[in-house]
């Protein structure tokens, strides 16, 4: 009998003392479970990191118009969401480029500020802004189709725009200028479609008439 008991309270002692070893290693398996998802799950760097040029401080630091919003956006939802682009949306809207913009894959839009518009003059912007054969012209001219330009290729940078006719950048650093007379404010604004550059004046294409072509700032 004592052999029966001795060898009972050993096998129950033994038993206790696996419980808590064995709950630990489930313990140790939930927790290692748990916190996989956020080691795999790193955040990616903010939108607003990518963006460059002394115009990125006047943009909304969040909501819309901020970068980190245009980049969860189609690039005409985030022209048309930036308060500093009105008069560039109120333009795409005159024409048939709204459709054409959501259509982009890949490229980038040179996007003129509210004061670049301004900067033509009243009589001369309105002007073309009423006059939707020049109105496109222009507005394709800021498109450069099938291709993400990069701040790397600024400096000595030709491209071909939608419009047909070719633009050049030039610059070091985080100073920029487009056609060696317009500077870019605020370059490198991702959207889901497009990169955005915000430039500080109106582009004009080299074919333009001279009746409505305004001057470059």
């Amino acid at each position: 009998m004592k052999s029966v008991r001795v060898r009972t309270v050993a096998i129950t002692v033994a038993a206790a003392l696996s419980l808590p070893l064995s709950l630990g290693v489930v313990a140790a398996q939930a927790s290692s479970s748990d916190s996989s998802p956020s080691a795999t799950n790193t955040a990616s760097p903010s939108p607003s990191q990518q963006a460059f040029g002394p115009g990125c401080s006047k943009l909304p630091q969040s909501g819309n118009g901020s970068t980190a919003q245009m980049a969860h956006e189609n690039v005409t939802t985030a022209v048309n969401n930036n308060p500093n682009l009105s008069m560039l949306a109120d333009a795409i809207k005159k024409t048939d480029l709204a459709s054409t913009l959501k259509g982009l894959k890949g490229s980038t839009v040179f996007a003129p500020t509210n004061d670049a518009f301004n900067k033509l003059g009243a009589t001369k912007r309105d002007a073309i802004l009423n006059d939707g054969a020049q109105l496109k012209k222009l507005l394709t001219y800021h498109v450069v189709e099938n291709k993400k330009i990069t701040k790397a290729e600024l400096p000595h940078g030709t491209f071909t725009t939608l419009e047909g006719s070719t633009l050049t950048t030039s610059g070091s650093g985080d100073s920029f200028k487009v056609n060696g007379s317009v500077p870019i404010a605020c370059g490198d604004i991702p959207t889901q479609n497009a990169t955005v550059y915000i430039v500080d004046g109106v582009l004009v294409p080299p074919t333009a008439t001279p009746s409505t072509s305004p001057p470059s700032y």
